[in-house]
């Protein structure tokens, strides 16, 4: 039976974790040259996914494991630059089992948005009196996208500072969706124009997606993470929902597994950040998550938020890791790849409350990190390993400290 539960992963080479990934989601050996080649997206592919290119600019793909969403073991890559948020997430997870994270998905519908100026004074009644009209124009656009269950299935109508507001809600099925909902109000633009007698101005999707969000939610035991944790965790969360500027931060590091999980997969992470943070916003800026102690005593974690995002389209089609990221994960649905999405968030920020309230955040991080200035400052093998554990045990994860320990290593060697 599958398990995402690899104990010593980190310690594995490079060649054993991508076997055993192999191994957990059934890849070719072509998918597994690919990914032990660490040059995975050839010139001619980058050169039709953007203007102008000149080369590409790799991120670490790393495997988060422990995971179980909904019941399912899940192996979660992850392309990030910054150290020790897969391991957190990993951590997280494994304290997590073995039931792991419970997480459901909206439909997913977008909105289109179609700015009108100068409008008459019943445009709004009048909109709505021809909605099936608009509705029937919108999905004449796109066949397919209304054969697969999909389509414009619903408008709202706003007003805001003299402006009338239209919103097309479209359901895109598994795709991201905005190139159909782009389509879908650029066409229909003539007709409101006319049912409205106003201009039409803007006419573009809307990436606070309130038609489709996804949440999840966890349990952590008291006896796995000590019972005194339990409360300062909450003290935690309980600063991101008073205060702003921990919001901020607090809502970061949620985004620092989504943003990982939607790179790895050609996701459009700007799309869903700018959806993430609106969607914060909404009644004055708050954490995207939520922590209470349930009545036993334990943890209790709740994450909502939107989700836009595909497995059809754009780069998750085009760009070979992002199809295979997609194979590694076993999704079937963009519902699918949402709840997980939510599901790594959540995990993301309870490593993050967990390590603030208790041995804070440096503690785990500056391991990681020292290895990188180690490597800055010339070492090489087995060096950046000296060298990163000297900086670590002194306190003092410093560049002019790393090349004073690597200078001494250096004579020591060329004595003996």
């Amino acid at each position: 039976m599958k398990s995402s539960r690899i104990p010593g992963f980190y310690k594995m080479s490079v060649e054993e974790r991508v076997r055993i990934v192999r191994e957990f989601a059934s890849l070719t050996d072509e998918e597994e040259k690919l990914l032990l080649s660490f040059s995975q997206l050839p010139a001619d592919v980058a050169d039709r996914m953007i203007e102008n290119v000149i080369t590409t600019m790799p991120l670490p793909l790393g495997i988060a494991t422990n995971f179980i969403v909904n019941g399912r073991e899940v192996l979660i890559p992850m392309a990030i630059e910054e150290t020790s948020v897969v391991a957190a997430a990993s951590n997280a997870a494994r304290m997590a089992r073995p039931e792991g994270f419970k997480a459901r998905a909206m439909e997913p519908v977008m909105i289109g948005q179609i700015q009108v100026l100068g409008a008459m004074e019943n445009a709004a009644e009048k909109l709505m009196e021809r909605k099936e009209e608009i509705l029937e124009l919108a999905n004449a656009q796109d066949k397919v996208l209304v054969s697969l269950g999909g389509g414009a299935k619903d408008i709202e109508v706003r007003k805001a500072d003299g402006m009338l507001i239209l919103h097309l809600l479209v359901d895109v099925r598994d795709a991201m969706g905005a190139n159909a909902v782009n389509t879908m109000v650029e066409a229909i633009a003539p007709l409101v124009e006319k049912i409205t007698g106003g201009k039409v101005h803007l006419k573009i999707l809307s990436n606070l997606a309130v038609h489709r969000l996804a949440e999840a939610e966890v349990v952590y035991k008291k006896e796995v993470i000590g019972e005194e944790n339990v409360d300062k965790v909450i003290r935690a969360y309980e600063f991101a929902a008073v205060d702003i500027y921990r919001a901020a931060t607090h809502n970061k590091g949620i985004m620092n597994g989504i943003d990982a999980l939607a790179i790895a997969t050609g996701n459009d992470w700007r799309a869903i950040e700018a959806g993430a943070h609106s969607y914060a916003a909404l009644n004055g800026y708050s954490p995207l998550t939520k922590w209470w102690k349930d009545e036993d005593g334990n943890l209790h974690g709740k994450i909502k938020m939107p989700m836009a995002v595909g497995i059809i389209g754009g780069a998750t089609k085009v760009h070979p890791v992002a199809k295979l990221s997609l194979k590694i994960l076993g999704v079937k649905t963009a519902k699918e790849l949402a709840e997980i999405m939510v599901s790594l968030g959540l995990a993301q920020n309870f490593a993050a409350l967990y390590a603030l309230a208790t041995k804070g955040i440096q503690a785990g991080h500056m391991k990681l990190h020292a290895q990188n200035i180690a490597v800055m400052a010339g070492a090489k093998g087995e060096e950046i390993d000296t060298v990163a554990k000297r900086m670590v045990e002194e306190g003092k994860v410093r560049m002019d400290r790393a090349q004073e320990i690597l200078e001494e290593i250096r004579r020591k060697n060329k004595k003996v």
